[in-house]
Order: C-alpha cells, then sequence, then structure tokens
C-alpha cells in the first residue's frame, strides 16, 4: 500500500509540473500576441525588446533580462501556487512552468540561428517564420500551434519571402546568396 501512495505522489508531482508547462504555453502565446504585437503595450520592456526582434532577428533580449523575469514569476507564483496546491506541488507546478519556459528560449533562439534537426525543427522555423515574415498577426505559439488553433490565430506555413537583411546565416547558401537547397521549397531570399 505503501509503493501505491508514493506511486501516486510521483504522478502527482508530474502532472503538476506537466500543466505548468502547458500553463507556458498559454502564456507564451499570451505574451507574445498582446505584449509583443498590441500598439497599446508596445512601450512596455517586452514590447520594447520585441519591437527590436522583429527588426533586427537575430536579436535576443540579454539573459540577464530574461533570468530577472523569470526570478520575479517565481516570486510571484510561488506562494499562491502553494497555497493552491500545497508546498510539493506547488513547485511541481512553478518548475514546470519556468522549466518550460527555458526551453521556450532555447528552441526559439535555435530558430533564429541554426537550421534544426528534424520534423519538428523544420516546422517550428516555418510557424515561427511564418510569423515573422508573412503576417506577424498570426502564429503568436513559438513553441506550439496549439493557441494559434484556439484562438483563430494560426495561419498554415507556405513558402516566404525573407528580406535580405533579415536572412539567417543558416538559410543562405554562402556560395550563391540565395537560400540553401534543403530549404528552398519553403524560402525565398527577396532583393532587399
Amino acid at each position: 500500500m505503501h509503493a501505491v501512495t508514493a506511486a501516486a505522489a510521483v504522478a502527482a508531482v508530474l502532472a503538476a509540473g506537466l500543466a505548468g508547462a502547458l500553463s507556458w504555453t498559454f502564456l507564451e502565446y499570451v505574451i507574445h500576441r498582446w505584449l509583443g504585437h498590441d500598439r497599446r503595450y508596445r512601450r512596455t520592456p517586452f514590447g520594447v525588446e520585441h519591437v527590436r526582434h522583429h527588426a533586427e532577428g537575430n536579436y535576443f533580449a540579454p539573459s540577464h533580462k530574461k533570468l530577472l523575469a523569470a526570478a520575479v514569476a517565481a516570486a510571484v507564483l510561488i506562494p499562491p501556487a502553494a497555497l493552491a496546491l500545497g508546498a510539493t506541488l506547488g513547485a511541481a507546478y512553478v518548475g514546470g512552468l519556468l522549466g518550460f519556459y527555458g526551453v521556450y528560449e532555447v528552441l526559439h533562439r535555435l530558430e533564429h540561428v541554426h537550421p534544426g534537426l528534424g520534423a519538428y525543427g523544420r516546422w517550428a522555423r516555418r510557424h515561427h517564420f511564418t510569423h515573422h515574415f508573412v503576417d506577424a498577426r498570426c502564429n503568436h505559439g513559438v513553441t506550439t500551434p496549439l493557441w494559434d488553433l484556439v484562438f483563430g490565430t494560426y495561419r498554415r506555413p507556405t513558402r516566404m519571402t525573407v528580406p535580405r537583411k533579415l536572412a539567417m546565416p543558416w538559410l543562405t547558401d554562402p556560395v550563391t546568396g540565395t537560400v540553401r537547397a534543403d530549404w528552398s521549397d519553403t524560402f525565398v531570399i527577396g532583393s532587399k
């Protein structure tokens, strides 16, 4: 009976962590869609950094700002999560949320600076760059299309033109200056 209780406790901690990770995907969507793209919030710290990211492509806010934001989020979220779920499950929930925030940061940077590996890496680039180069009103989810599908902002990626000044190094053939052959079905580099 003790083993069943221990297994149930582990399952509860894992479920709380997964719920936190899923919560991050929702926050990722909300933060990106409204703080990043609603003109009313363009002067917020996130809005300023996000506008620069769109304008410069491979610009990312400094890591110390992201770590500070995560620390503030932890300080704000842990007390109510612990009150609502208990200390262990509350910590697991916040840990899942902040842990997946870290995964998001890595994946988002890789989408811009690395050609990507596998089907997910290829999908993520097409999905995210549809947002950057086709229509900034769609595809606000970076790690998943889930909330874009829920809120009607999903746009299926098609072949897109990347402005030459924003073309990622991994996308460009160093000899020809055109799109690398393995991405030619997805991207075209524009003249400007």
